[in-house]
């Protein structure tokens, strides 16, 4: 019997809940406008933290809050580099001692380092 009292509703998309007799929050109208012209308004509750920016109802872009102060920047971190990498391992000394060790071992031939011949099959023009 209770299958016939559902057939034909849709029950994931309908709501039978009814705001009758439900005293909503207090609201406001905030308007926000975007940089390709568009502009809307979009309902807070009065005691909701108003955010600096929406994504535009039309075209999807970022709008401002019309009337109020944009959003605040971000601070980034700078991109680290290898030098930095290289610098939180190591002193500037052990480095200078790495390097002279390096270049040691190279001057004197015992590093075997594969040199590749050039290609005397063509002649430069």
């Amino acid at each position: 019997m209770s299958e016939r009292a559902l057939r034909g509703t849709r029950l994931v998309v309908t709501s039978y809940e009814t705001d009758r007799g439900i005293d909503l929050a207090p609201r406001q109208a905030v308007e926000y406008a975007c940089q390709n012209g568009h502009r809307f308004e979009m309902p807070f509750s009065v005691e909701a933290e108003i955010p600096p920016e929406w994504e535009c109802k039309a075209c999807g872009a970022m709008a401002l809050l019309v009337d109020g102060e944009g959003p605040e920047e971000k601070k980034g971190k700078p991109a680290r580099t290898h030098w930095d990498m290289l610098m939180e391992r190591r002193t500037r000394e052990e480095l200078e001692e790495v390097l002279a060790e390096r270049l040691a071992i190279l001057r004197s031939g015992a590093m075997n380092i594969a040199v590749h011949p050039r290609d005397t099959s063509r002649k430069s023009a």
